[in-house]
This record gives structure tokens, C-alpha cells and sequence, in this order.
């Protein structure tokens, strides 16, 4: 019986077959089936911890890749926050120098335009001025000038034409002029060249204008030559009134 236990081991040896089998061979009992069963247990729970650990590993990598996407993401946020605090720093820096250039810009042209206005009512001044004295000859003429013929009154007439239609133009471009009799005298305005002692006007009175003032829009073109009242001096004692009171 030994010897044919040891032929079938060795006969197990040469085909390759596991020792479980060959116990198997040798005994059917029970205690050989548990061990192969407990043994497959044993498998799938060294197998389970296997994919736990793998299982675990892998949710590390994950978990790793997350915290350095993260922090990809965070710095690509910071960077794009700086840039746009430049952006807006930058266009503060032109809205104030845009808003500097134009204010320049306004006062420029203000000036300009004043200056131009300035040159263009100077300019007038001082043809307007040129004239009046023109206006004055004529102004002369009518008040001398008694016309008596026919003939006279047509010349009358036609310079009459002449005149108004200076003094038309005149208007026109703004020139008004002056009526200061009976007005107190103004050195802005009047210019006093004689003085006549009366009772019946107050000192500084206007009492007649010489040569006519003129106004161009609210500035005073030319003044006034005007003469004023001033106060009368009293009348001193005649010889006739010492004497007779003297003989008295």
C-alpha cells in the first residue's frame, strides 16, 4: 500500500498536478475541502484590498491634479484682476488728461474769441472815429445854413439826403450819441471845456454840449464836449452905494 501511495506521487510530480490535488487524491475528508475553500476567501479579500489601495492611490492623483488646477486657475485669476486694475488705471490717466486737454482747449478758444472780438470792435473804433468828424462838418453846415432860393433849398436838400444817410449807417453799425444837456456832469462820460457861472442850474449841471458824444454799443466812442454850470459869485458893493451911506 506504501509503495503504491509513493508510484501515484510520483506519478503526480512528473504530470505537474498541484499538492491540493494530489492530498485530494489521497483523501476525500472534509478538512481538505474547507482549507481550499478558506483559501479562495482568503484571495478575494487580498484582491479586494488590492483595488481599496488602488482605488485609493488613484483618488490621491485626482485630488492632487484638483490642488494644482486650483491653483492654476488662482493665479490666472490674480494675473487677470491685476491687469484689469491697470486697464483701469490707465483709462482714469486719459479720462483726466482728455478732460485736462479739453478744458485747455475751451479756455483757448474763449480767449481767441474775445481777442478777436476785441480786434474787431477796436478796428471799428477807430473807422467810426475817422468819420465823425464828418458827421460834425455836416451837423455844422445845417445849423448855419439858411436857405432862402429854391435853388438853395434843393442843395439843402440834397446834402440833407447825404447826412441822414451816414448817420443811418452809423446806427447800424452801432453808434448812438449822446444827450447830456440837463444831466449832471459824468468825467466818464463829459468832457468840461467851459464853465458858466448861473443861479439857475446846479454846480456840475450840463448846461449845453459843445461837440457831440457818441456811444459805440455800451462803450463810450468819443466823449463829450460840454460846458457846466458853476456857482454864481456874489455882486461886491458899488462906490456910488459907500458913498452915499457915508454922507449919511
Amino acid at each position: 500500500m506504501i509503495d503504491e501511495n509513493k508510484q501515484i506521487n510520483n506519478t503526480s510530480q512528473q504530470l505537474g498536478e498541484p499538492t491540493e490535488v494530489k492530498q485530494a487524491m489521497k483523501s476525500d475528508s472534509p478538512a481538505h475541502i474547507n482549507f481550499n475553500e478558506s483559501g479562495s476567501e482568503v484571495t478575494e479579500q487580498v484582491a479586494a484590498q488590492t483595488n481599496i489601495s488602488g482605488n485609493t492611490a488613484v483618488n490621491s492623483e485626482n485630488s492632487v491634479a484638483a490642488t494644482e488646477k486650483t491653483e492654476v486657475e488662482r493665479a490666472a485669476l490674480a494675473e487677470l484682476t491685476q491687469q484689469i486694475e491697470s486697464v483701469k488705471t490707465q483709462l482714469e490717466e486719459r479720462s483726466t488728461q482728455y478732460m485736462r486737454i479739453a478744458a485747455d482747449f475751451e479756455n483757448y478758444r474763449k480767449r481767441t474769441s474775445k481777442e478777436k472780438e476785441d480786434l474787431e470792435l477796436q478796428v471799428k473804433r477807430n473807422t467810426i472815429l475817422e468819420l465823425l468828424p464828418v458827421v460834425d462838418n455836416f451837423e455844422r453846415a445845417r445849423s448855419h445854413l439858411k436857405p432862402q432860393s429854391d435853388g438853395e433849398m434843393t442843395m439843402h436838400k440834397s446834402y440833407q439826403g447825404v447826412y441822414k444817410q451816414l448817420v443811418d449807417s452809423l446806427k447800424r453799425l452801432g453808434v448812438s450819441p449822446m444827450r447830456p444837456e440837463g444831466q449832471e456832469f459824468d468825467p466818464n462820460l463829459h468832457e468840461a471845456v467851459m464853465r458858466e457861472p448861473t443861479d439857475e442850474h446846479p454846480e456840475g449841471t450840463v448846461l449845453e454840449e459843445l461837440v457831440r458824444g457818441y456811444y459805440l454799443g455800451d462803450r463810450v466812442l468819443r466823449h463829450a464836449m460840454v460846458k457846466v454850470a458853476a456857482p454864481k459869485e456874489d455882486t461886491p458893493f458899488a462906490p456910488e452905494d459907500q458913498s452915499s451911506s457915508a454922507s449919511s
